[in-house]
């Protein structure tokens, strides 16, 4: 959700909320991640209270028509777009920011509570943390002090979080949304490199969330900034853990990143989708039969798929055969983790509709649906006609496999 309904304008990321239900009930979805934006909903803790009440309103009759077309609304509080007027007051790099986030809290509780049960905190907080404080190049401008102040209100906001919706939605189910990736190195000399980046990119905020403490290596440097009832406070239980997964991270040693590692090279001999992503199934699998037994909670796929630059036919169809291939590959890596224990609950593919894409904006489509932004034209593609026949069959099968959902 927005956390601009507290009426505070711009977002620190620029989004663009787009939504389909003809096309979802289309495909037979039973459930719809959709994040709340918060830049459209919060207010600092100690300032006055106001609310944009034409921001809420939407999320009122989008609610609405989802439930209305049959289908379980998920809702994400964070995705990512921090109100600017806070990140000028510190953001997260300050205490008061987990308290900012509890107020926002409190009003998607109250407003939305008794129609929708399946909540997240945070969607990747890694990414978020070490893409805007942690890498060097466009995007970072911080110390490794910021970040590690950062980590650590981003897990308190979550706790709180969580004490707040668990007290105020009655039937609440709660979790965070985690992008873990295995972190390979680029050679053999960037070994403790990709180490390194295990601890920040899977483990710093699952770890205490889910465990109770920081991995061993990040625990000094979180310690000056934590109070005595801290990780009691981020360790509140949850009831799934959200995985977000698409392929392993090569890692190289950098001097020029605050947290000594950075990107690195793929190797040349592996299969890339078109953005230039590996396509490692095996990698997929790995990952939840890891996460399962390391976190011992429910998992559900929050997010996964292929990001190509898909174009319509001179027929109009989209036929992109990449995408189903790689989904084909993946689910069935994820029932294959499932059989060999792994506690997988749902799948959902990122995602239902082409979208803005971060910092490559419109160019990269992700959807299993075209949109045409100028007239905001739905085409199914050939991948949503694919998924649509699996659900059926999933449906249909004596011995379904795990049952696919989308984002």
């Amino acid at each position: 959700m927005p956390w601009q309904l507290f009426g505070y304008g711009r977002s620190d990321w620029s989004t663009k909320l787009i939504h389909g239900l003809t096309s979802e009930e289309a495909a037979g979805f039973r459930s719809r991640r959709g994040p709340n934006h918060d830049s459209i909903l919060v207010t600092p803790h100690n300032a006055p209270f106001s609310t944009y009440k034409a921001g809420l309103a939407f999320y009122d009759r989008l609610i609405d028509a989802i439930l209305a077309a049959g289908i379980e609304p998920w809702l994400c509080l964070y995705h990512w777009d921090l109100p600017q007027a806070l990140d000028d007051l510190g953001g997260w790099t300050t205490r008061d920011c987990a308290e900012w986030f509890a107020d926002y809290a409190v009003l998607v509780a109250a407003r939305y509570g008794d129609r929708v049960k399946r909540f997240a905190t945070f969607n990747e907080p890694s990414i978020f943390n070490l893409f805007g404080l942690g890498f060097g190049g466009k995007r970072a401008t911080s110390s490794v002090e910021r970040l590690h102040r950062a980590i650590h209100h981003v897990n308190l906001a979550h706790g709180m979080a969580v004490d707040v919706l668990r007290a105020r939605v009655a039937r609440s189910s709660i979790g965070c949304i985690h992008n873990y990736q295995p972190c390979l190195p680029s050679t053999l000399a960037d070994t403790q490199a990709a180490k390194r980046c295990d601890v920040y990119w899977n483990k710093a905020f699952p770890d205490p969330q889910c465990l109770g403490a920081y991995p061993p290596p990040l625990r000094a440097e979180i310690e000056p900034h934590m109070q005595a009832d801290d990780l009691a406070r981020i360790g509140r239980p949850v009831d799934w853990f959200g995985l977000n997964h698409y392929s392993p991270v090569y890692v190289k040693t950098t001097a020029n990143d605050v947290i000594g590692f950075g990107l690195g090279d793929r190797p040349t001999n592996i299969p890339l989708t078109p953005i230039g992503w590996p396509i490692m199934p095996g990698s997929f699998q790995d990952t939840l039969l890891q996460v399962s037994n390391r976190y011992a909670l429910p998992i559900y796929v929050l997010e996964n798929g292929i990001g190509a630059y898909d174009k319509p036919n001179a027929d109009g169809s989209v036929i992109d055969n990449d995408r189903v291939a790689y989904l084909r590959a993946y689910i069935g890596a994820l029932n294959a983790a499932a059989l060999a224990g792994a506690d997988v609950r749902g799948y959902f593919v990122w995602s239902l509709l082409d979208n803005f894409e971060w910092d490559s904006g419109y160019e990269v489509r992700f959807g299993l649906a075209y949109v045409d932004y100028p007239t905001q034209r739905r085409i199914p593609k050939a991948s949503f006609e694919w998924y649509r026949d699996l659900i059926k069959t999933a449906r249909n099968a004596s011995a379904a496999p795990i049952c696919a959902l989308p984002c």
